[in-house]
C-alpha cells in the first residue's frame, strides 16, 4: 500500500509555498491529466459518455465522504445556486437563523428575497438562539474567515427541539473533517477548496423526501429520463436528488472524478490529522513570535489578526496565504509540510 508521503508527493509539485487552500486548493496530477482528455474529447468531436459517466461517479464519491445515500445527492455549480433553491422554498416571514460574518454565499440569497426574517448572531451562540418560530439554521462547517468550527451536533439539537431545519455549509471543512451530512435536513460544498476540485462542481444534499424544496432551476438533466427531457415541460422529474441537478459542468467533474479518488485513497481522517497539526504547528510558532492567532481549536485554518497587511510581501517571497479583514490566513492541506510552516513563520520574523 502506498503511504500518505508517497501518494501526495507523486501528485503536487506546487512551484510556491502554497498555503491557501481556503481560498483554492491544489489540483492533483491526475486531474489535470483527467481535465487534459476531456477537453481533447471536446476538441476532436468523440462522444462525450465518458464525461457524463464522470458526473454519477462523482456525485457517488461525494456521497461516500458526506455518509448518505446517492439518492440524497444533487450536482450543481455554486453553493449560492443552492442556498437560492432553499431560500425559494421558504413561506414569506419565515425566520432564518444565521451566524454573524458568516460567507455570503450561505446568506444572501435569503436577503435577497426581501420577505424573510434573517437573524445573525455569533456562532457561539448559534444553538442556543434558536428559538421557536425559527424556520431555518443556515451555517457553514467552518468559517471561513478564521476557521472556527460550529457545534454542529448542539445546533442540529437546538433545532430539533424546536422544529427548525438546518442547514450546513461544508464548503471549508469538506476534505480534512468528517462529514455527517444525513444529520442535517440540507447541506452543500464547493469542490475547488479542499476536495481539490476545479470550480463549477458543487453538490446539494437533500433529505429523502426532499424537505419541501422545488425544483426552481430544474433544467432538462433534472428528469427522471434526461434524455426524453429536452423539450418543452420535463414530463417526470427525477425521483432522488437529481430533480435539483443544475447542468453539470463536464470538463470540471471530469478532473474532480480523479481528486475525489485521491482523497479517498488517503482518507480523510489521515488528511485531517495531517492538517491539523500543520495549523498546531503554526499556532505554537506564532506563540514564540509573541502573536495569537483568533481562536479556532482544532481547525486547519489559522488567522493572525493584524498582519493581513503582509500578504503581498509573502507573495513576492513565494508564500501564498490571504488578508480577510486584515487577517492574514493560513490554510493547511495535505500536499504541506512542517518544512512550508517553518518557512512562513521565518518570513514573519523577519
Amino acid at each position: 500500500m502506498e503511504t500518505f508521503e508517497s501518494l501526495v508527493r507523486a501528485e503536487f509539485t506546487p512551484k510556491t509555498t502554497y498555503l491557501n487552500t481556503a481560498s483554492n486548493g491544489l489540483l492533483p496530477a491526475r486531474s489535470v491529466a483527467a481535465l487534459h482528455e476531456a477537453a481533447l474529447l471536446r476538441a476532436e468531436g468523440r462522444p462525450l459518455t465518458p464525461l457524463f459517466e464522470d458526473v454519477e461517479a462523482c456525485r457517488a464519491a461525494y456521497a461516500r465522504l458526506a455518509d448518505v445515500p446517492v439518492t440524497r445527492v444533487a450536482l450543481g455549480v455554486s453553493v449560492a445556486a443552492h442556498t437560492g433553491v432553499i431560500a425559494a422554498s421558504l413561506p414569506a416571514g419565515a425566520e432564518v437563523l444565521t451566524s454573524e460574518d458568516d460567507f455570503t454565499s450561505v446568506l444572501n440569497p435569503f436577503h435577497v428575497r426581501g420577505d424573510l426574517k434573517v437573524r445573525a448572531v455569533p456562532l457561539e451562540r448559534i444553538a442556543e438562539s434558536v428559538r421557536p418560530g425559527t424556520a431555518l439554521v443556515a451555517v457553514s462547517a467552518a468559517q471561513s474567515a478564521d476557521g472556527r468550527i460550529a457545534d454542529l451536533p448542539a445546533l442540529r439539537e437546538a433545532a430539533r427541539a424546536h422544529g427548525a431545519r438546518t442547514y450546513v455549509d461544508f464548503s471549508q471543512s469538506a476534505g480534512w473533517l468528517p462529514m455527517d451530512a444525513g444529520a442535517y435536513d440540507f447541506s452543500a460544498s464547493v469542490s475547488y477548496k479542499w476536495l481539490l476540485g476545479p470550480q463549477g462542481t458543487a453538490f446539494l444534499v437533500v433529505p429523502d423526501d426532499f424537505g419541501g424544496l422545488s425544483p426552481v432551476l430544474a433544467g432538462w438533466v433534472a428528469g427522471e429520463e434526461p434524455w426524453d427531457s429536452c423539450y418543452g415541460p420535463v414530463a417526470e422529474l427525477a425521483r432522488s436528488a437529481r430533480r435539483f441537478d443544475l447542468t453539470p459542468a463536464l470538463l470540471g467533474y471530469a478532473g474532480l472524478r480523479r481528486s475525489l479518488e485521491l482523497l479517498e485513497e488517503i482518507g480523510v481522517k489521515a488528511i485531517g490529522a495531517h492538517d491539523r497539526a500543520l495549523a498546531d504547528r503554526f499556532r505554537a510558532g506564532l506563540a514564540a513570535l509573541g502573536r495569537e492567532p483568533l481562536p479556532a481549536p482544532g481547525s486547519a485554518i489559522v488567522s493572525v489578526p493584524g498582519l493581513g497587511f503582509r500578504q503581498p510581501e509573502l507573495a513576492a517571497a513565494g508564500i501564498q496565504v490571504s488578508d480577510r479583514a486584515g487577517n492574514l490566513r493560513a490554510a493547511f492541506h495535505l500536499y504541506n509540510t512542517a518544512a512550508d510552516v517553518d518557512r512562513l513563520l521565518d518570513v514573519l520574523a523577519g
